[in-house]
């Protein structure tokens, strides 16, 4: 569900008119939805209530600050991957110990920025990782709680670059590698690994790929528990995010499908004291957002036709990175071509099919591959619905494009929350060269490892 609706042949957001928010402040321009965005949220923390779970959001989804700020004072925590996260979350006033860092480079200045922040738990993706943040941990005179991620090695049946739970993965250990894990750092003094951590992929529409992981994790669960001589209770278990989102109607489970199936798994050990944590992302703030664009140019080129538009790879890149749909669809059209449905091939009269392409320099430039869409032309406004999740937080400067506005939406007012590029902004960082002092590399100066700057407090 969401609050994104034609009235009269016209795209709103909630009450406002999509022409009349791109003449404000033009296009390309993401849109958020509050009301989209508080529903998501409260029907995904009522679903799972009976666990009584931290819910993490996915900062990587959708790292807005204001968008943030909302869901943090909806009761939300955050999960983290980068100092530059750390910063946000800080800035948006979440309570750090209701946060998760996790990724698999974390920098010994993050590490030490989130010792210092008091982040609630690290996630730890290897042996190496580990032993880094003991070390620093040992240094700054801080004692963190660890969940080892590990990898129940099923299949969600996602795309290959977001499945993350199989053996052969970047991201965490397998299961037969983390129980030695716990025999070698389980008594750490410094770093207290007492969680374990799964996320099997992203958009993940298989249900039975979390009951499958959850039931094989359990099972290490218990094994730790009763492991000689030293046994390892677990104290959380944090069951990352993935959960689907509604690219086309009807095509995502809702949060109550997913909570209907792995509550039952839990319910007996959350009452015994094992706390839960849920990092959800995209089903919260996909279909939360919309991308609008104005058509630049229309063309026909052998038997294809394209629409020419002033967004494109470098404004949402999930199109061409994972051959992922989006909807699209004009935001001012006929009453018979009103879609009832956000599919690939809404079935109405009088469309053609068309490539709908951005202005950059690349054949990989698109939006949208064969599309039904009614008529248009140069000067009509598209909208690209889903956009909200991995949309603005994967936007780039290639071709030196600046990065677009972004407006929030509550009711019948509209607030920009990120104004747009200029092109003085493309080169702040380029104006002013320096000479660099170089820095010993000898050995013995290499061997205390990176330095980097350190993370300022927003």
């Amino acid at each position: 569900m969401d609050h994104f609706h034609y009235h009269q042949g016209v795209l709103h957001c909630e009450e406002v008119a999509a022409p009349r928010l791109a003449a404000a402040v033009g296009t390309p321009c993401y849109v958020y939805s509050r009301a989209t965005l508080v529903d998501h949220y409260d029907r995904l923390a009522a679903a799972f209530a009976p666990l009584d779970p931290l819910i993490c959001f996915a900062l990587k989804s959708c790292s807005n600050l204001s968008v943030t700020r909302l869901l943090v004072e909806r009761g939300a925590g955050l999960d983290l991957v980068s100092g530059g996260e750390l910063y946000r979350a800080l800035a948006a006033g979440v309570d750090p110990g209701r946060c998760v860092f996790a990724g698999v480079g974390k920098q010994d200045d993050e590490i030490a920025a989130a010792l210092e922040a008091g982040v609630g738990w690290f996630n730890i993706e290897s042996e190496a990782e580990y032993e880094n943040l003991s070390a620093i941990a040992a240094r700054t005179g801080r004692r963190p709680r660890a969940a080892l991620r590990v990898n129940p090695d099923v299949d969600p049946r996602t795309h290959r670059y977001t499945t993350t739970g199989r053996r052969e993965t970047k991201f965490g250990v397998d299961l037969e590698r983390a129980r030695a894990f716990f025999r070698r750092f389980g008594g750490d003094p410094h770093c207290r690994l007492r969680g374990i951590h799964l996320h099997i992929g992203s958009q993940v529409e298989r249900i039975e790929a979390y009951v499958q992981s959850i039931r094989k994790t359990l099972a290490l669960v218990d094994d730790l528990a009763a492991m000689s001589p030293t046994p390892h209770p677990i104290e959380l278990l944090d069951l990352g995010g993935g959960f689907g989102a509604d690219y086309e109607t009807a095509q995502a489970p809702r949060p109550a499908d997913y909570a209907a199936a792995i509550g039952p798994l839990l319910a007996e050990r959350v009452a015994a004291g094992l706390k839960i944590v849920l990092e959800p992302g995209r089903m919260i703030t996909a279909n939360a957002g919309v991308l609008l664009t104005r058509v630049l140019y229309t063309k026909s080129s052998g038997t294809k036709r394209f629409v020419i538009c002033d967004a494109g790879m470098h404004t949402l890149l999930r199109p061409s990175l994972y051959e992922a749909f989006h909807f699209a669809w004009p935001c001012r059209v006929a009453a018979g071509h009103v879609p009832r449905t956000r599919t690939a091939t809404p079935d109405l009269p009088g469309l053609e099919v068309v490539d709908i392409v951005g202005p950059i320099c690349e054949s990989g430039d698109f939006l949208a591959v064969d599309r039904p869409l009614p008529p248009v032309q140069r000067g009509d406004l598209l909208a690209i619905f889903g956009t909200g999740a991995y949309g603005m937080t994967m936007a780039s400067r290639y071709n030196s494009q600046p990065l677009p506005a972004e407006v929030l939406i509550a009711g019948a007012e509209a607030t920009l929350v990120r104004t747009r590029e200029t092109y003085d902004d493309l080169i702040a960082h380029e104006r002013a060269s320096q000479p660099i002092a170089l820095p010993d590399t000898s050995s013995s100066a290499a061997a205390s490892g990176p330095t980097v700057p350190g993370i300022p407090t927003p």
